[in-house]
């Protein structure tokens, strides 16, 4: 299993993922890439405790993503199912068993500023973080896609389901953008992915 995770995670981080995947009985699964979420955890109809974490993630947010859905676990083990999932109980657990692997043996060193900054108060998702995003994605395999705040404003853009739209002004953090069909305004973080069309 230490062997297998190796594939997925930085070597430094396998052992202790695998002693934390061996003590919460995490049954862990590596699935397609689901463009709504990186990874997710349930408890099955046998009690039986599943994390799946898409494919297609670089070692970096894979190890990220995995731990979060461990924290997710622990969290509702120790503090009960009553608590919000990414509410203060999940916060401190997800810190607490992030902050091991916040090293230069495991992260890059232009990473960690942003993982130590994300980590004082984690989100609900890496991508919200717009900073942590852009520095991990430089560890992604080379693609076509944009950034919205790297493209001009004016500019038509596409997104995963297919919807098109044109990139209009910053509103404080995110930017207002067109749908082109239905003339609706959309707010979009500034590390949205998108694929240029003109």
């Amino acid at each position: 299993m230490v062997e297998t995770l190796k594939k997925y995670i930085p070597e430094r981080a396998a052992a202790p993922i695998f002693e934390l995947i061996k003590s919460h009985a995490v049954y862990l699964k590596i699935v397609n890439e689901r463009v709504s979420r990186h990874g997710d955890y349930r408890v099955l109809k046998n009690g039986q405790h599943q994390i799946t974490v898409n494919v297609s993630l670089n070692q970096y947010r894979f190890l990220i993503t995995l731990v979060h859905e461990i924290a997710h676990l622990v969290a509702f083990k120790k503090y009960g199912r009553g608590i919000k999932p990414h509410g203060r109980e999940w916060k401190y657990t997800f810190q607490t068993l992030m902050l091991p692997f916040i090293r230069p043996e495991i992260f890059p060193q232009d990473v960690l500023p942003f993982l130590a900054r994300h980590f004082k108060s984690p989100k609900a998702s890496s991508d919200t973080d717009a900073h942590l995003s852009v520095a991990l994605k430089k560890y992604d395999p080379p693609s076509d896609k944009n950034f919205i705040f790297e493209i001009p404003r004016g500019s038509i853009f596409q997104i995963y389901n297919g919807k098109i739209f044109k990139k209009g002004a910053k509103r404080v953090k995110r930017y207002e953008c067109t749908e082109i069909s239905t003339g609706k305004v959309y707010l979009f973080q500034p590390n949205a992915e998108v694929d240029r069309l003109e």
